[in-house]
């Protein structure tokens, strides 16, 4: 196990935090789920039928883990009273609250709402939409938080990386927002080296990644990056940011030499910050399967209250570290 998954891991096993499964008809999420409690991650309830899952795992002790089946919980009808007065103003009614509410990703959710668990982590055999939909409606933003974002914990193979110092990186946003404006883009920034300490205790240094380094290119696209540049200095003065910078300028001590000289974060970022979801996807999945990387996330940051989404291609470990940072997450003030 790497260092960093080993700080995760023992980070939130202090912290005694509830987290919520949804997808108990996935076999890496039931053996996930196992394996926090006995790793002692967190409490974890797991949602679908009891019956189900344990005749579907036969090798999967799951002795420790909380099972509840949506469907006959005794908190239906009370979730579903929660979720009406919530959305009625949006033409919900009684009937259709009542009928959702049966669904596993809008009951973990309420669940989070009425206090009764502290995070939530799905995805694993369900569409980021199907996970965040909920969230949004339920959960919504922090107070004051624009928009939620995403990120990718990449951690390092056991083996190494010449350029990857802290054994980590920190990529966003590479899962939910598209074509973010200056103004996003920026949030994105500070919420990304929020995350970057609080989950993989790094001393964040962000680097606004670009097809040009310092003027090296002309375009509406730098004009971009260097307009969230200077919005991520107004929101967060302190933090070690720079750009623009190309993605070896930022990480490679020697490009970084010759490209940007003088800046503070070239050839040493660990917090990269990707102008768009084309760039993010492409690079977080290369990083993984060229790079010999661990993807965990897409990770979201600014709900009021931890949801965490999965890649439908994660395995059961990835699962559990999302178990360890959602705990973490429940920690951070945005």
């Amino acid at each position: 196990m790497s260092k960093v998954m080993e700080q995760i891991k023992s980070g939130a096993s202090l912290l005694n935090k509830h987290i919520v499964l949804t997808e108990g008809e996935d076999s890496r999420v039931v053996e996930a789920a196992a394996a926090s409690v006995k790793e002692g991650i967190a409490k974890v309830t797991l949602l679908g039928n009891k019956e189900e899952i344990i005749k579907n795992n036969p090798g999967v002790d799951l002795s420790g883990v909380n099972i509840i089946d949506p469907k006959t919980s005794e908190k239906h009808a009370e979730y579903a009273k929660l979720l009406y007065e919530l959305r009625k103003a949006k033409g919900m009614t009684e009937e259709d609250a009542n009928k959702i509410a049966y669904d596993s990703t809008y009951f973990g959710v309420l669940m989070l709402k009425a206090g009764d668990a502290d995070g939530l982590v799905s995805g694993a055999c369900h569409s980021t939409a199907n996970t965040l939909r909920p969230g949004l409606q339920i959960i919504k933003t922090a107070p004051g938080v624009p928009l939620v974002s995403s990120y990718f914990l990449m951690i390092a193979p056991e083996c190494g990386n010449q350029y990857c110092e802290d054994g980590c990186y920190i990529y966003a946003d590479c899962g939910l927002e598209q074509n973010p404006d200056p103004d996003k883009l920026a949030f994105i920034a500070v919420a990304s080296a929020k995350s970057a300490k609080a989950i993989a205790g790094l001393t964040p240094r962000v680097a606004m990644l670009s097809h040009s380094t310092k003027g090296s290119a002309k375009h509406a696209d730098v004009d971009k990056v260097l307009a969230a540049l200077a919005k991520a200095k107004e929101l967060a003065p302190d933090l070690n940011i720079d750009g623009e910078l190309q993605a070896d300028a930022a990480i490679v001590p020697k490009v970084a030499a010759s490209k940007a000289p003088g800046s503070p974060v070239a050839g040493h970022a660990n917090v990269l910050i990707f102008p768009d979801l084309d760039a993010g996807n492409i690079a977080y999945k290369l990083t993984e399967r060229l790079g010999g990387f661990m993807a965990v996330g897409p990770l979201c940051q600014g709900f009021a209250k931890p949801i965490n989404d999965l890649s439908r291609g994660c395995k059961a470990e990835d699962i559990v570290v999302a178990v360890a940072i959602t705990a973490l997450q429940t920690q951070i003030q945005w």
